[in-house]
């Protein structure tokens, strides 16, 4: 059955897929973000986690596509973009999320251990922060959770 909320991110949730992937050649957690520009189309930046392969705590996907959403567009407020990420965020990404001012959060699988979109927090709708974008979730969440699990239950 359609579902006109989700489906029109399905393509761009297949790209943070992909971008998933490469994170498990670098050891990582396969997670993948795309950041969209106001067209919703139009990619930005993509991420996916390089904590093992950089040593950095803080290269999660999100926080690397936003990143490189603010350096192709010249300034660090993402107002009219649209952040798709295959798990929903953390706290430390939710952060940057409200800091970049992103209009808009897609997401694949819940995380119930650790999720800041809606799951254990929401911080990014916190009604006492000065910017609160829409979130989707469940876009591709079967997909997305079984890239986790596969994952997981291999190490």
């Amino acid at each position: 059955m359609p579902d006109p909320v989700r489906d029109r991110w399905r393509a761009a949730m297949r790209l943070a897929l992909d971008e998933a992937g490469l994170a498990v050649r670098g050891g990582d957690v396969p997670v993948g973000a795309v950041v969209l520009a106001a067209d919703g189309t139009t990619v930005l930046g993509v991420g996916h986690n390089e904590r093992e392969a950089n040593g950095d705590p803080t290269a999660h996907a999100e926080v690397l596509a936003i990143r490189r959403a603010a350096a192709e567009v010249g300034e660090w407020r993402l107002s009219g973009c649209t952040l798709v990420v295959t798990l929903e965020p953390c706290t430390m990404c939710a952060g940057a999320i409200v800091q970049s001012r992103v209009d808009r959060v897609v997401y694949g699988a819940r995380d119930e251990k650790a999720g800041a979109a809606g799951s254990l927090w929401d911080v990014v709708r916190d009604r006492r922060l000065n910017h609160r974008p829409e979130v989707v979730e469940g876009v591709l969440a079967e997909e997305c959770a079984r890239l986790l699990t596969d994952f997981f239950r291999d190490r």
